[in-house]
């Protein structure tokens, strides 16, 4: 396929805060888009957006196989999202784990395009880059695993990339790790951070995410991680001071157990450097910063 030319693209999540907007993004540069939806309101959803749904599920593997191989290129963003216990991430990690390879496995030596989706790593002292490796341990460490194997498909004829997401990707004051200390703040009354809040949180808007999403599936080389990071580091507490203000509630700090599964990446400081990704993808954010957006939240 000629640079430039549409593609047909099979994309998983594409329903979702971050899915809608690259959906969107899309479409509006010439794309289709094939969408894997689970239920009737996302394929409805999907349709209203101008994509063609295709019924199933992560765990329908043959479903994302005959997906991929519909399509000139995929972009992977579904995962299950349930942070509830260390049992169900468990379990969404396999899940995502066995989608992926049924994915590269359709996708094997036609050359294609295969992005997918990882958090930026944590790197003590500095701010991370797209050259650190990511995580293989902790809570979310086979999600690291899965991403580095999806990479590695570079070496079987499949152009893969890695789009590597910052803990708040952000659209109209929701979404991330910022939109869960707003909902934490409506139950429990205060707008609270853990340890001294001066830990740091990279954003991006969700809409600047979308366009990163569009350059790697175009003009990534196989095998390439890029960073989503428009705001390289916000402050915790600065983020909880905008949350306590919108809603009318006290800031204070709060206990890191009270987070629950979150508690310690929460108190965690993780700032995040996208320097080498507008350089060579030309990316340029243009949308609100974190803390500009969150000044749309409702009380």
């Amino acid at each position: 396929m000629a640079e430039g030319s549409p593609m047909h693209v099979f994309i998983t999540g594409g329903t979702g805060l971050i899915g809608s907007a690259v959906v969107a993004e899309l479409l509006a540069n010439g794309h289709t888009v094939l969408a894997l939806t689970r239920s009737d309101a996302s394929a409805q959803a999907a349709e209203q957006a101008g994509a063609e749904p295709l019924r199933g599920s992560l765990a329908d593997l043959d479903v994302l196989r005959a997906g991929a191989a519909r399509a000139d290129g995929v972009i992977h963003l579904a995962f299950s999202n349930d942070f509830s216990s260390p049992e169900a991430l468990a379990q969404g990690v396999a899940e995502e784990s066995a989608a992926l390879a049924a994915l590269g496995e359709a996708l094997a030596g036609s050359g294609r395009p295969l992005v997918t989706v990882a958090g930026t790593p944590y790197i003590p002292g500095r701010a991370s880059t797209e050259a650190d490796p990511l995580s293989t341990a902790g809570p979310v460490g086979g999600r690291g695993r899965s991403v580095t194997a999806a990479l590695e498909l570079a070496s079987r004829g499949v152009r893969s990339t890695a789009v590597r997401m910052p803990r708040t990707v952000h659209n109209n004051g929701t979404g991330g790790f910022a939109g869960l200390l707003t909902a934490i703040a409506r139950r429990s009354g205060v707008s609270g951070y853990p340890g001294d809040g001066e830990q740091r949180w990279p954003a991006v808007h969700a809409l600047d995410a979308a366009v990163l999403f569009r350059l790697a599936l175009e003009q990534a080389e196989a095998g390439t991680s890029w960073h989503a990071v428009a705001d390289e580091g916000d402050r915790v507490r600065d983020i909880a001071t905008v949350i306590g203000s919108r809603l009318n509630l006290p800031v204070e700090a709060v206990p890191t157990e009270s987070f629950g599964t979150l508690g310690q990446i929460f108190a965690t400081d993780q700032p995040s450097s996208s320097v080498h990704t507008r350089q060579a993808l030309g990316w340029e954010p243009k949308h609100p910063s974190l803390l500009e957006d969150l000044e749309n939240i409702q009380a």
